[in-house]
């Protein structure tokens, strides 16, 4: 029984280690480093779903977008426009007046941090970009402005300047086959949510029903932060509707054309995920929508969101506002901006646990103000909350290493004879009162919550670039000196001190050697899973010492 009591103990910790390196490199990267390297991003074909039209794929795309029938006709060459305020830095391309390229400095970049992050890119390497424009209802009808018009730019300031809260950046589209756009994109300080209005003007002579599209599309190549193993967290589209609820879309199953999602509703968004980032288009409720996922050229992939107007009368204009978010995953951010958007945040299966311990942890931080003391804050409260359950195990490894010499001299005796050892065994257990199996409850209780757990620190760009003390400048990350793991070592080993020492001696040596051999991993462990590991062993120390006392066990049996 102490021998199936290690392998099962030995097995959840095992498990549990390998689940978590697992999702620590699938929040961290792509591909293994032993797969073939993505393919690079190629043009697309000038119409993307539904009548949309495709991305410009950076540089590659220069020769087909040439080849349109509006830039044959003496459209003037498009210039890039930059703006500033108090949380990005972005670049919109006159042609369609979309967003080309967007850095967000609070934000380190996790492979050079001496650059910030860019969200949205347009460049030989990558695309990520946000457009919208307008598409006929009806096949055959007359071309209307969109995301490869060349617009002009209506005068307006470009950065956000001290005492000032908002600024707005203003396309309009040339007259095409009587009909213009504008787009308006308003930045607020303060807010990665930029509030984007379409105005469309009717100059015919005659009503028109045009169709609003908003698109996001980008490359499906993740760079890896993993040193080992490199499958990436969820990146990708994800469309959302009251009824359909939260879809992620893999960019494989767009590649084989076996995207499910929601195609329609009066309701919803559509967005492109990555790790601790997100880009989505957000329109209020009660306007049919229609939804639409494409491949768009080799590694390139588009969301679009297709909104029918209200026909508009002769000379009239209908406004349409959206809103275009561009930022961090910010929990409670989200959840007030749209209903769902929270759920880009993704947890995975232990969500029904890791929402509320997120939301217990964000309340220790805002007592607190570091999130490095609010991990030790919620291991403290983890460990009261499961004393007693931690107490009954405790008890049962106490008595397990207190019957240690009589077990060790009894297989001393029949170690040749397994049968009868079985059963001189069973004998002592029943006799002293012992359950074997008296310390794997709890585990096996607590594991979905240590899971959870692990799922808030890494799913939260909270914890991105948050310091803790000293050394520690950013929990989302490894320790820069290896000090958390060397002391998250150091308790694990003197915890197995404590433990009964198993009477195998293979068993005994591999008590020790497993330790180690797991501290390899958590130097690629970020500094805040591993401040959670290394104070849960400190408490976890205390409570068996004190236990262990209380049975007179405390020198080593």
């Amino acid at each position: 029984m102490t021998d199936t009591r290690r392998a099962v103990l030995w097995g959840v910790f095992s498990v549990s280690l390998v689940m978590l390196w697992d999702g620590w490199s699938k929040h961290n990267g792509q591909p293994s480093m032993f797969a073939p390297p993505p393919p690079a991003v190629t043009a697309p074909a000038q119409t993307g779903a539904a009548g949309v039209p495709a991305p410009v794929a950076g540089a590659a795309s220069a020769a087909g977008v040439a080849a349109l029938p509006a830039a044959a006709a003496g459209v003037p060459v498009s210039q890039k426009v930059d703006v500033t305020t108090d949380l990005v830095q972005a670049t919109f391309d006159t042609r369609g007046g979309s967003i080309v390229r967007m850095a967000l400095p609070r934000y380190k970049d996790e492979h050079d941090a001496t650059r910030p992050v860019m969200l949205f890119d347009q460049s030989d390497e990558r695309v990520y970009q946000a457009d919208s424009g307008l598409i006929p209802r009806m096949a055959g009808e007359a071309a209307l402005p969109n995301h490869l018009t060349v617009m002009n730019l209506l005068p307006g300031p470009r950065a956000l300047v001290d005492g000032q809260n908002e600024l707005t950046l203003t396309f309009e589209s040339p007259d095409q086959g009587g009909v213009k756009l504008r787009k308006s994109y308003t930045f607020k300080r303060g807010d990665y949510a930029i509030k984007v209005r379409h105005e469309v003007v009717n100059g015919t002579a005659a009503p028109i029903a045009p169709q609003l599209y908003l698109q996001l599309s980008r490359d499906g190549t993740v760079k890896s932060t993993s040193m080992f193993m490199g499958p990436s967290s969820f990146t990708g589209p994800a469309v959302y509707t009251e009824g359909g609820k939260f879809q992620k879309i893999p960019f494989t199953d767009i590649e084989k054309g076996k995207a499910d999602h929601a195609k329609s509703a009066d309701n919803g968004w559509i967005a492109m995920v990555q790790h601790h980032f997100v880009g989505a288009w957000l329109v209020g409720d009660k306007l049919e929508r229609s939804f639409q996922t494409k491949r768009e050229g080799t590694n390139l992939y588009s969301a679009s969101m297709t909104l029918p107007l209200a026909p508009i009368a002769a000379g009239a204009t209908q406004t349409v506002d959206s809103t275009l978010y561009a930022g961090p995953q910010e929990e409670k951010k989200l959840e007030a901006l749209a209903p769902g958007l929270e759920l880009v945040k993704d947890y995975g299966w232990v969500t029904i646990l890791a929402k509320p311990l997120f939301w217990l942890l964000d309340k220790l931080h805002g007592l607190l103000g570091n999130w490095g003391w609010s991990i030790v804050a919620l291991v403290v409260l983890l460990k009261i909350a499961f004393y007693w359950l931690n107490a009954s195990a405790y008890r049962s490894m106490g008595k397990m290493k207190a019957v240690n010499p009589k077990v060790q001299e009894m297989r001393e005796r029949f170690k040749d004879d397994p049968q009868k050892m079985q059963q001189e065994m069973m004998r002592i257990y029943r006799e002293e009162k012992v359950n074997p199996l008296g310390g794997c409850l709890p585990i096996f209780v607590q594991m979905p919550f240590f899971i959870a757990l692990y799922s808030v620190l890494l799913a939260s760009v909270e914890m991105r670039g948050a310091p803790w003390i000293g050394w520690i400048h950013d929990l989302s990350v490894q320790d820069p000196l290896y000090i958390l793991p060397a002391l998250m070592t150091a308790s694990t080993l003197f915890q197995t001190w404590l433990n009964p020492t198993p009477p195998d001696p293979t068993q005994a040596k591999m008590m020790w050697i497993m330790p180690l051999v797991f501290s390899v991993m958590f130097l690629f462990f970020p500094a805040g899973l591993v401040l959670y590991w290394f104070v849960n062993n400190l408490l976890a120390i205390a409570q068996q010492w004190i236990i262990n006392r209380q049975l007179g066990l405390n020198r080593k049996a």
